[in-house]
């Protein structure tokens, strides 16, 4: 038996009877818990496997608050967010609370009415954090693993991070997207060691710029060209 399309309304209306639970029990008190927020899924086309109960879906887009993943092509073991799991393929991308990650694959796991944990792949799996100091932080491996509850991401296999200034690398490298800490334990790097270059030049700029007032902090000037008089003032 061929798959049964199935049309954007019909994606739309199951995943309202599926919300409604989930809107009766928000709680008026105060903000929403993440499980308690609505998931839009949203796609090309959709088809639906009667013989492996899967689901189909092209250029699909699912977003709960403020995290979103979008693919080329996903698929579903169904539209019960509150134990299903996703493939997504082509182009991933992911917003998740302070960060980003892009990837050639994804394996999404979702409990309780959001995701959990995801496991992205590719050549390489990327992911990307602005800092506090407006810095971003940025890291690749071959796989990345991130949990929703730790709100960490794992790297493995080559695994590499960078503030910009300072660069860390390693087997296995665990990031902390909410205290924005690298953790690098011994017993999960095999036969490679933790290999961290500083950048002395990079880190003396970043703290003298820390010093001073806002107006004080400007970028700085080209170097003039060879034979080029020296601006006013400096000669």
């Amino acid at each position: 038996m061929s798959p049964a399309p199935v049309n954007r309304a019909t994606i739309l209306v199951c995943l309202a009877v599926a919300l409604v639970a989930v809107a009766q029990d928000v709680d008026a008190a105060g903000p929403p818990r993440r499980s308690e927020l609505p998931i839009d899924v949203d796609a090309a086309s959709s088809d639906f496997d009667y013989r492996n109960n899967t689901l189909l879906f092209r250029e699909v887009i699912i977003t709960q608050g403020d995290v979103q993943v979008r693919s080329d092509q996903a698929t579903a073991t169904g539209l019960d967010f509150e134990n299903s799991q996703w493939v997504f393929r082509g182009n991933v991308r992911m917003k998740v609370d302070g960060g980003s990650l892009a990837s050639d694959e994804a394996q999404v796991s979702f409990v309780d009415n959001r995701i959990a944990r995801a496991v992205i792949t590719g050549s390489p799996a990327s992911f990307e954090q602005k800092l506090e100091n407006g810095e971003p932080a940025s890291g690749r491996a071959g796989t990345i693993e991130y949990d929703f509850n730790d709100s960490t991401v794992r790297l493995r296999r080559d695994a590499f991070l960078t503030d910009g200034r300072n660069d860390i690398s390693g087997e296995t490298l665990v990031y902390s997207i909410r205290d924005q800490r690298v953790l690098a334990n011994a017993e999960e790097q095999g036969d490679e060691r933790v290999h961290i270059t500083i950048n002395p030049g990079s880190l003396e700029e970043a703290q003298r710029q820390q010093g001073k007032p806002e107006a004080e902090r400007k970028p700085e000037e080209p170097p003039s060209p060879e034979g080029a008089a020296p601006p006013e003032g400096r000669q």
